[in-house]
């Protein structure tokens, strides 16, 4: 039998909001005091009731306080809105503001914690790791070991339009150094980091309790495709533009469904689509893979880069439903191919029991260099 662990995780991101970042660091959490671990999470409450959560899932949820420095909303004319995005866009890039007061929240309230086995901490965002190296000291390392979860890379990230400033680098250098381990979900992320840390880089993909899928089994409703797409998009990189363009032109009978939060990408094709492009706001997990497991076919939009992975893929995956990837310069044939019930070039997504969080979470136990 495993010995009983004393866990911190650190996040910003958790239950109940939906994001990969979020949906990590519960699932995690649950699946570690599931297995009788001693659980703490820190996050920012937000104001949030957490008491029957912790009793559902015997685990401590514990404030990092409330975070005062927002982001400036655009407001005014035109000229008023673009010279405050640029206001917003130039104190991201210099100092991760709003993000950068979670160094000092985090720190702050680790300072007073010690005698963990574990330290997970999960990213983004990555002030998240910096608090956590703030505050880990030699007199107190918080936790045996410190284990510094990272999603997506940061001065490595291709995916963002602005590069990192160079003095970043710095840091990420300073939380890599400190941290024993660096997880990230996939063998091509490890390339975003710095060659000196690469031996601290261990790969654990995300993952959920697949237990209790009991998704409907697919049956075919009407005469023409329904296909779907759910999560963030990126300009020029994880970008609709080029598939809604082909789909304008394209004299078919379809239904393409988008669960986003991100409208502006989608609103200038919808009077040329009209119903045929049906956008909606994102909705809890659960009800969304029970949607996505209706549709004949899913949509991937590559990334177009070789050290991010969109992390719905298994959520795509668990539907059952074959998935076409989208790259850039696609001819769409393969779309083509689809819409008349040909998937034999749908996506290889692999054995879903990687992704089980029973074996994700026995990932991270062994990093635990103390037996």
């Amino acid at each position: 039998m495993t010995k009983k662990k004393k866990i911190l995780i650190v996040c910003r991101g958790f239950f109940p909001q939906i994001s990969p970042r979020s949906f990590r660091a519960t699932e995690l959490a649950k699946e570690f005091a599931r297995k009788e671990h001693d659980v703490t999470v820190y996050l920012p409450t937000d104001g949030r009731d957490y008491s029957s959560f912790e009793r559902e899932n015997n685990l401590k949820i514990k404030n990092l306080g409330t975070l005062k420095w927002g982001k400036i909303e655009p407001k005014g004319g035109k000229l008023g809105k673009l010279f405050l995005r640029m206001i917003q866009r130039g104190l991201l890039l210099l100092f991760e503001y709003p993000d950068i007061e979670l160094m000092f929240k985090v720190s702050r309230a680790l300072k007073k914690e010690k005698g963990y086995d574990l330290l997970i901490s999960v990213a983004v965002p990555f002030p998240i790791h910096w608090g956590v190296a703030k505050a880990r000291t030699k007199l107190n390392e918080i936790a045996d070991t410190w284990i510094a979860d990272c999603g997506d890379p940061y001065m490595g990230d291709t995916a963002d339009s602005f590069r990192k400033l160079f003095y970043f680098k710095y840091v990420e250098k300073w939380f890599c150094r400190k941290a024993d381990y660096i997880t990230v979900p996939f063998d091509g992320a490890s390339s975003a980091y710095y060659p000196e840390f690469r031996k601290k880089i261990k790969v654990i993909p995300q993952g959920f309790n697949l237990d209790n899928q009991n998704l409907p089994k697919f049956e075919k409703k009407f005469g023409y495709p329904i296909f779907a797409y759910a999560g963030a998009f990126i300009q020029g990189k994880r970008d609709p533009g080029m598939l809604l363009d082909f789909l304008s032109t394209c004299n078919r009978t379809f239904k393409f469904i988008i669960y986003t939060h991100q409208r502006s990408f989608l609103l200038p094709y919808k009077p040329t689509l009209g119903d045929k492009l049906e956008i909606r706001e994102r909705i809890p997990r659960d009800e969304l893979l029970t949607v996505l497991s209706g549709a004949d076919f899913l949509i991937n939009l590559d990334n177009n880069i070789q050290t991010q992975l969109p992390s719905k893929l298994i959520d795509y995956a668990i539907t059952g439903r074959p998935v076409l990837n989208i790259e850039s310069g696609t001819d769409f044939a393969a779309l083509l191919k689809f819409m008349d019930g040909n998937y034999s070039g749908k996506m290889d997504l692999g054995s879903l029991a990687k992704y089980d969080i029973r074996v994700v979470a026995q990932d991270f136990l062994r990093l635990h260099h103390i037996p």
